[in-house]
């Protein structure tokens, strides 16, 4: 359904009372000398197709031999990808698949392959789980669940899991379809997580909680610039958001949807009607802020330097490939970008799901 959301590990002075988010023709990709922000005209082409006949593609996540492991969000298998093969590495235990759940967010540890390990963000029936899983000799094995009792329902689920750049592990929630867990801080539905690789809370977390920030809807896309963190989230009917935040913030649902300027509450870097994006994943490249669309079956390039919006955002591929889920930063700097034709609410299209591979380049 509709989401919220963005994090700053540092802390930064956010913008508020940004004007919508429209497609428009926008600064580019290469950071200018000096300040960060994006110079020239972006341009993005799908060089081509990296794999199809994907159930439904959620998680992505590459390993140090660039190969990558997508998660099937319905089938609960995870899929290896190395070049035009396509394998099946094994099965999550205990996922329960859903309108909006499933096996979803995956990570590899930073250590890898020392810490031969995985980590899984599924949907288990009473609860959203984070588990860890041995990957080894390319099957999984002794799968431990190491964060349990995310509210869990049909939709707002969240599931987008990222190691930060100080090695701690962040996950976005989703508030269940309960709105009141988002404020009520004794719950984990509607914040961002900051774990350890044991699922305790990172040291440096506001008040020692497993989460930093509160007042999310349905966390949908993590991505870091060095220090800072952005995400992407489900807004209900009006807008949706890219945020960045700062830990210890108030995001501001139920409250406030998009940008609403209420008192002690942080409001996005920018907005979209709910038509034009329904963001899922996010990924951070040549000082963008990649944002893959469902409803609007589009990927939007969004300009930010320093926990802020430094220009209009712009979108690409508009309805060409359907229902966009995930974009990740592939090792050679292209990025991977998987449909979502297959979930239910797309038109399926012959070799759906697919993941396709997206150049970059400025001029």
């Amino acid at each position: 359904m509709r989401g919220k959301s963005a994090v700053v590990v540092a802390a930064l002075a956010l913008v508020s009372g940004c004007s919508e988010a429209t497609p428009t023709s926008s600064p580019s990709a290469s950071a200018s000398s000096g300040t960060g922000v994006p110079t020239g005209t972006l341009n993005l082409t799908v060089a081509s197709t990296v794999a199809t006949g994907i159930e439904v593609p959620w998680g992505l996540a590459f390993l140090p031999d660039k190969s990558a492991l997508v998660a099937e969000r319905d089938s609960g298998k995870i899929q290896r990808i190395a070049g035009q093969d396509v394998t099946d590495v094994g099965t999550v235990d205990d996922v329960k698949s859903s309108s909006e759940g499933g096996l979803l967010g995956l990570a590899v540890d930073p250590g890898y392959p020392g810490k031969p390990y995985i980590y899984a963000y599924y949907s288990g029936g009473d609860d959203n789980r984070i588990a860890r899983i041995t990957y080894q000799d390319g099957k999984l094995s002794d799968q431990q669940v190491i964060l349990d009792g995310i509210p869990a329902a049909a939709i707002h689920n969240g599931g987008r899991l990222r190691f930060g750049p100080d090695g701690f592990l962040y996950a976005g929630t989703g508030d269940g379809s309960d709105r009141p867990n988002s404020q009520d801080d004794n719950s984990l539905g509607g914040k961002i997580l900051r774990i350890t690789t044991e699922g305790k809370a990172a040291p440096g977390n506001p008040d020692g909680r497993v989460w930093i920030t509160k007042g999310h809807r349905n966390v949908q896309g993590l991505a870091f610039d060095g220090n800072q963190l952005y995400s992407a989230e489900f807004g209900q009917n009006t807008w949706d958001e890219l945020n960045a935040i700062t830990p210890g913030a108030n995001y501001g649902w139920p409250a406030a949807e998009g940008i609403s300027q209420l008192d002690g509450m942080t409001d996005p870097i920018a907005q979209w009607h709910t038509a034009d994006a329904s963001p899922s994943g996010i990924a951070f490249a040549k000082g963008y802020v990649f944002m893959a669309s469902l409803r609007g079956q589009r990927l939007w390039a969004i300009p930010v330097a320093g926990g802020k919006r430094v220009g209009e955002p712009q979108a690409f591929f508009t309805n060409r490939y359907g229902r966009l889920r995930t974009v990740e930063l592939a090792p050679d700097g292209s990025l991977w970008v998987t449909t979502s034709n297959t979930d239910g609410r797309g038109g399926d299209r012959d070799g759906d799901d697919r993941i396709l591979r997206v150049t970059l380049s400025t001029s």
